[in-house]
């Protein structure tokens, strides 16, 4: 959609290297925001007055207007859907030139062990590494790709959407707790 994505942050440069990295890379430029630190949040409106920012989206139109403006808590993703029609919106002709999206798969699986989480959640990997350890059999579902996953998962976490998230033969496990999960997969 001739869309620049940057990421930006109060972090320094290898804090930021080092979350990239814990990902297994990302695909856009991250800038560092460090010194004068939040000096580019403070100018955006979203650094807190504890030295933090907010998390935030900012679309801007190729003469740098601000068109979208998108704060949400720290735990929310923000839903690509909205991001998308907003650049749609933002920029017709090149929403027609972009190759058509599938839609997010909509059927949940049902039965068996679930895991309800994305790419970036350090729980979730953590609870990956725990699954495999244990031999556990699983079936993955990223709440980030898959809508109704997401929906799903809020109802679950009243109202946050909360990785990871357990279905374990229809029993629900919000979060991250080894300790359940020991308890209903170990027994």
């Amino acid at each position: 959609m001739n869309v620049q994505v940057l990421g930006i942050s109060v972090d320094h440069v290898p804090c930021l290297k080092a979350w990239a990295e814990s990902l297994g890379g990302i695909s856009f430029p991250l800038l560092s925001d460090f010194w004068p630190h939040g000096e580019a949040a403070k100018k955006y409106g979203v650094l807190r007055s504890e030295g933090h920012s907010e998390r935030a989206i900012f679309i801007m139109d190729q003469e740098g207007i601000i068109r979208y403006i998108d704060i949400h808590a720290i735990d929310d993703q923000p839903n690509n859907e909205v991001l998308f029609a907003e650049l749609a919106r933002i920029n017709p002709q090149a929403a027609h030139r972009a190759p058509e999206r599938k839609p997010a798969f909509e059927d949940l699986p049902k039965g068996g062990v679930v895991l309800y989480c994305n790419q970036w959640c350090p729980g979730c990997r953590k609870a990956r590494a725990w699954l495999a350890e244990h031999q556990v059999e699983y079936r993955e579902v990223d709440v980030i790709l898959n809508k109704h996953a997401a929906d799903q998962v809020r109802k679950w976490a009243n109202g946050n959407l909360t990785t990871p998230t357990f279905d374990i033969h229809g029993t629900i496990v919000v979060d991250w707790d080894p300790k359940q999960l020991e308890k209903l997969l170990l027994k």
